[in-house]
């Protein structure tokens, strides 16, 4: 029979009962079979290798994008490279990248000023979501009021309050 007073998660064992001291758990999935868990195996998360190996590559490949777009190429045939590509490209490819995210973010900014609703729209006051405020209760003998459920305010409350003279 399960134990009353345990919480049941994926992610912690918290057991309360009177027979035995309470214990809490803090292992992932991935800590239990690979990590430091309960196998008892030790070694790099597969995560941390992929960062790893990320890591070296970029950096191995930015070496060699400079060494191919700085170098003199009579160092290169030196040094026994002699097919690469243009260096029209090492100024072309990031060029064409850089035009291409200002044209998206461009793009993008176009696209949500197209679906906003214009100022003078009704859709920018009501929508499927708006709530009407409840009526109130009025407080007997000083007693507190309730706090009012979330509403919405209406356009005639705050033209009011904005463009009352209220001194």
């Amino acid at each position: 029979m399960e134990d009353p007073y345990s919480v049941s998660s994926p992610r912690r064992i918290l057991s309360l009962s009177k027979k035995r001291r309470a214990t809490v758990s803090f292992l992932d999935a991935d800590e239990r079979t690979s990590g430091f868990g309960v196998s008892g195996e030790h070694g790099p998360k597969p995560s941390e290798v992929y960062g790893f190996v990320g890591s070296i590559t970029t950096v191995i490949t930015t070496v060699i994008f400079l060494v191919w777009a700085y170098v003199p190429e009579d160092w290169l045939h030196s040094i026994g490279i002699s097919y690469y590509p243009s260096r029209h490209w090492a100024l072309t490819v990031p060029a064409y990248f850089m035009a291409t995210v200002v044209l998206a973010l461009g793009f993008y900014i176009g696209l949500n000023f197209m679906s906003t609703p214009s100022p003078t729209s009704l859709n920018i006051i009501f929508d499927e979501f708006s709530r009407e405020p409840l009526s109130s209760v009025p407080s007997v003998d000083g007693d507190e009021q309730p706090i009012e459920s979330i509403s919405d305010i209406g356009i005639n409350k705050i033209n009011y309050l904005m463009f009352n003279n209220v001194n």
